[in-house]
């Protein structure tokens, strides 16, 4: 697809993610690249911007991720942000320094207006800042365009030649007018025009697939979450009937979501795909049993995933192409799209076996991020209801239970789920019929998992030593940083009562109250 494109160029810092949906917001569409990347790769890429972003180090040590000056002599917009932008001033002849105390969190900040990057924005506002070092000396052609009361430099700029500084982190939402400070940069200095939106993008996908797949048949690993989903409603828009959709129930779904699932895709749903539903949760539990180390259950249900599809492959005959519901976060986390470490390995990214007998692996939605798979779901037509479902992983409650994985911990993880989002459900329900509107501590995601605990409990005047479940609600934009939602004490305190009572095995309930970072949204 021929589109223009900004590129973020990953230092290590927490952040690169964050820049790159920013700036897609701007409908401008943006890929992370590791700052290891040879420039002549970049450059064949044609980019129109380029954004340097955070990182942990300090730009004057030995080993410290680096670039050449000739990034800097392309004639390419380039932005540098936090490291970024001392890494630019001190390859260009700048000095920075060590300052005498960090500077982190929400600072007042004095700006220039007259700066193409501030055009149109108040001359002082809130910004997120995160440094101990600081730029002590402008790099030769270069003029600083904002400051705090203890940063002499918060924003600088080189107009002649395109280079541009900011010492804070625009693409945090602490950040006052953050995204227009982006905006400003992509679609004023860089001269985008903005041709990144989902309506294009669904058209030219569905071509894109009738060239690639021609004749040839298809098999879509269908999960039933919402990237999977999409995917296939899409694959099914191009190909039609050459698509056949396997749904690999692995035992590890949500509580009564495989029979949910074949209802709304299997032959007596609304969409004409053919539809192959493998129970294999015996499989699974065998091949799960005694393993403790997420990476290594990923690993094992990344593995089956593609095992059952190549089983299924033969039974219909030859298939060219496997279809997956692969997303731009799933490739970063994977450690495939930056320099930033691998989180964790994602089942249709880093779990998948180094021998796959399929002519090509399709990833329709690679490139998108959860809120713009979304975007893409309702231009297909999906039903709101599906496309807003409450995410759920790959690897299902395999990454829900802490440690080993057998069918009594499904069971306990299932009915304590149920009872969690069905009370919040509930709740949401009736604020908003007696006040009109969602209650302000409505959660974007919530799910219970089943922590490797086991406590002493005293129930019906009996000992008990039984598991503790883990309750999880985070607010989220983007899925990239989540903070714990505040939910009310009286919806906790029920919910901890029905799963004690309802759920066997259990006599514990915690509140998770971690962010993310630290934390990642799931528990494994």
């Amino acid at each position: 697809m021929k589109r223009e494109l900004v590129v973020v160029i990953d230092f290590g810092g927490q952040y690169n993610q964050l820049v790159a949906r920013r700036v897609r917001e701007c409908n401008v569409y943006c890929e992370i690249y590791s700052y290891k990347t040879p420039l002549k790769k970049i450059l064949a890429r044609k980019p129109k911007g380029i954004i340097l972003t955070g990182g942990p180090n300090s730009v004057y040590e030995e080993d410290a991720a680096t670039c050449g000056k000739e990034l800097f002599e392309t004639g390419i917009p380039v932005l540098g942000l936090c490291y970024g932008a001392q890494l630019m001033s001190h390859v260009l002849g700048g000095e920075v320094k060590r300052a005498k105390n960090r500077e982190y969190g929400k600072t007042e900040t004095i700006f220039d207006t007259k700066s193409p990057l501030f055009y149109g924005l108040p001359d002082k506002g809130i910004v997120w800042m995160s440094h101990f070092d600081y730029i002590s000396r402008l790099a030769p052609g270069f003029r600083d365009v904002a400051h705090t009361a203890s940063t002499p430099v918060a924003a600088a700029e080189n107009e002649e030649k395109k280079l541009y500084a900011i010492q804070f982190h625009p693409e945090v939402l602490h950040t006052e007018n953050g995204t227009r400070m982006l905006y400003n940069f992509v679609r004023g200095i860089c001269g985008c025009s903005g041709d990144w939106k989902m309506d294009s993008f669904v058209e030219t996908a569905i071509k894109d697939i009738r060239k690639k797949v021609g004749d040839g048949k298809v098999l879509c690993a269908l999960s039933g979450g919402v990237d999977s989903s999409v995917a296939a409603v899409l694959l099914s828009r191009a190909v039609g009937k050459q698509l056949t959709c396997v749904f690999v129930d692995h035992g590890l779904l949500r509580k009564n979501e495989g029979d949910e699932v074949e209802a709304v895709f299997g032959p007596n749903g609304p969409y004409e795909l053919n539809f192959i539903r493998v129970n294999a949760a015996k499989r699974y539990y065998g091949k799960l049993a005694g393993v403790e180390d997420p990476e290594e259950k990923r690993k094992i249900i990344g593995e089956e995933f593609i095992r059952i599809f190549e089983e299924e492959a033969k039974k219909i005959g030859t298939v060219d192409y496997l279809v997956q519901g692969t997303i731009y976060p799933d490739v970063v986390e994977s450690g495939l799209g930056g320099e930033s470490a691998v989180i964790k390995s994602h089942h249709n990214v880093g779990g998948l076996p180094d021998y796959v007998d399929f002519k090509e692996i399709i990833e329709p939605l690679r490139d998108l991020f959860k809120d713009e798979v979304r975007k893409a779901g309702l231009e297909l037509g999906i039903p709101e209801y599906l496309v807003f479902r409450q995410p759920f992983p790959g690897p299902g409650l395999g990454i829900r239970i802490v440690g080993e994985v057998n069918a009594d911990k499904v069971r306990i993880v299932q009915d304590a789920d149920y009872i969690y989002r069905e009370e919040i459900d509930k709740a949401v329900r009736e604020y908003r019929e007696a006040c009109g509107k969602d209650p302000s501590w409505k959660p974007n995601q919530y799910f219970a998992a089943l922590s490797n605990m086991r406590s002493v409990g005293v129930m019906g005047d009996e000992r008990t030593y039984d598991y503790a479940v883990v309750l999880r609600a985070v607010n989220t934009i983007d899925f990239m940083t989540a903070e714990a939602a505040d939910l009310p004490w009286e919806v906790l305190q029920k919910v901890m009562s029905r799963i004690i009572n309802e759920v066997r095995g259990v006599n514990r309930v915690v509140y998770d109250l971690t962010s993310k970072p630290p934390g990642t949204i799931e528990l494994e």
